[in-house]
């Protein structure tokens, strides 16, 4: 799909970034973060879930400005999402680089490959098939190599198979056997963390006369902390850190909450950071926050006595609009990397024909496990999205989607005396809907969202428009529509999609922006 224009503009209302970093640094669904750096440039990493391609590639040569390159799992049956639930498929890879290769491992939850390690000799791809890792039972791997080239897993032990399905033992640790893709050994469990629940995310770091191996626990709510311990061997025995947890912005008013799932790395100028996710919450409450877990980065010193000390993750997100237009006329391509489709490849959803973007529904909307739809992250808490849409053959339209049970959107079809819009809200099973017939087709639908209004802004939830033609239809309060009131661990994705026929798309618009609106 091509992007016929991005351009960014100096009229958003966002406070210029005064950080060293802009944060969030990779905006919307970017959550559990890897990076590893190669020859003067970046390489990053995040989870997909149930979206498909899986695992976007990012490339930087500052750790300031990211191009998203593409992604590791191109084709379906890289990681077999296609009967993974919600909350379950990729999980928190870990991206390496070793002997001229790059290396992706990562656990796919709900799915026959398992633990899986990828390769590639260009980060853009293409990526290899992937060789499944047996006798690794649990999520978060992270590969590290020794002086001797021994390859380590250490991984959080949560058991997906077997007798103890569903319990957690803390971090372990397997020699493996990468091209033959096993074990070596019988695990071996690690310092596992402060006594925090869930302790998962573990990387493992050689420095100086010291192995750092580095956690998350505390779950990836509020409660979120990076924590560190080190010894004299990859294999410990480990000795935390005094001063643990290294961050968390547990019980604290910042406006960035959850943060955790951290990888180390050095700057361009010879220093540290650690990049890691969070989550930008909205009102006095903090309690909603509507894009999801996003990669965000903070500075790291190190202490005369070798202990790492992290500074707070300080919210400066840029302040230029970003105007994105995609157009399907002649000569367009699905080749675009940002595009996602759940449990399914967008190519496969979607063809181009005649200047139009066209889906073929199969008679299930949203509420499908694999519905016909073709979306992209809302990267912005001020965004407006529009599509136009021609359904002389079919029904269909935009929406926003959270998940299977949480999502809303504009539909229309052919009725009696024109066009019937129907804009649909649905909530954990609950359903509403408002309807609108205007006198023909193609027409315009668009969402809008906004933060909270000033100066009441208490409640959190951001304000949703939905619009056909210029018309309001209905106005939502997004709370419900965000990681904390869906529990899901992606963040909003916003695209189009078929219920039934065929359903012809002209363009698809998206306008973002920071900042907070003085008035309703």
């Amino acid at each position: 799909m091509d992007r016929t224009t991005t351009e960014s503009a100096a009229e958003s209302a966002a406070a210029p970034v005064t950080s060293r970093w802009p944060n969030p640094l990779i905006p919307g669904f970017n959550p559990d973060p890897s990076v590893v750096l190669v020859d003067g440039t970046y390489y990053l990493v995040t989870s997909t879930f149930e979206y498909l391609p899986g695992i976007p590639v990012y490339r930087s040569t500052d750790l300031l400005v990211w191009e998203h390159v593409g992604n590791v799992a191109q084709r379906p049956e890289q990681v077999a999402v296609e009967r993974a639930p919600a909350r379950c498929g990729v999980y928190a890879p870990t991206i390496r680089y070793h002997d001229g290769l790059f290396h992706v491992i990562v656990t796919v939850v709900a799915s026959p490959r398992g633990c899986v390690v990828f390769t590639a000799s260009d980060p853009a791809g293409p990526w290899s098939e992937g060789t499944p890792l047996q006798g690794v039972d649990g999520i978060d791997p992270d590969l590290a190599w020794d002086d001797d080239g021994t390859a380590y897993v250490t991984y959080s032990a949560l058991r997906l198979s077997g007798a103890d399905v569903g319990r957690h033992f803390g971090i372990e640790q397997v020699r493996v056997d990468l091209a033959g893709g096993k074990a070596l050994e019988s695990p071996r469990p690690l310092w596992s963390g402060t006594g925090l629940r869930f302790p998962e995310a573990p990387h493992l770091y050689r420095r100086g006369d010291f192995w750092y191996l580095v956690i998350a626990e505390g779950g990836t709510e509020r409660g979120h902390a990076v924590s560190v311990a080190r010894g004299t061997s990859p294999t410990g025995p480990f000795v935390g850190h005094p001063a643990n947890p290294l961050l968390s912005a547990s019980g604290r008013p910042l406006p960035v909450q959850n943060t955790g799932h951290a990888d180390l790395v050095r700057t361009p100028d010879g220093t540290w950071a650690m990049v890691l996710l969070g989550v930008r919450t909205l009102g006095d409450a903090q309690a909603f926050s509507p894009l999801g877990r996003e990669t965000f980065i903070t500075g790291l010193e190190w202490t005369d006595d070798g202990w790492p000390v992290a500074s707070p993750v300080e919210l400066a997100a840029r302040p230029d609009t970003e105007r994105t237009v995609f157009s399907f006329e002649d000569g367009a391509t699905l080749d675009d990397p940002g595009w996602l489709a759940v449990r399914d490849i967008p190519g496969a959803l979607a063809r181009l024909r005649s200047g139009r973007l066209v889906l073929e529904g199969r008679g299930v909307g949203l509420e499908d496990p694999r519905p016909v739809f073709v979306g992209r992250r809302q990267r912005h808490l001020n965004a407006t999205v529009s599509a136009t849409v021609d359904v002389s053959d079919g029904a269909g339209g935009l929406a926003a989607r959270c998940d299977e049970r949480h999502h809303l959107g504009i539909e229309a079809q052919t009725g009696d005396g024109g066009t019937v819009v129907t804009a649909r809200a649905v909530l954990a099973g609950l359903r509403q809907e408002w309807r609108l017939t205007l006198p023909a087709s193609p027409v315009e639908l668009r969402i809008e969202m906004r933060p909270p209004a000033q100066p009441s802004p208490a409640l959190g939830g951001d304000r949703i428009r939905l619009l056909a033609d210029g018309t309001l239809l209905a106005e939502l309060d997004g709370r419900y529509w965000t990681t904390e009131t869906s529990a899901s661990f992606t963040g909003r994705v916003i695209g189009v999609y078929a219920r039934e026929g065929t359903v012809r798309f002209g363009d698809y618009r998206y306008t973002g922006w920071e900042g907070t609106p003085t008035a309703a």
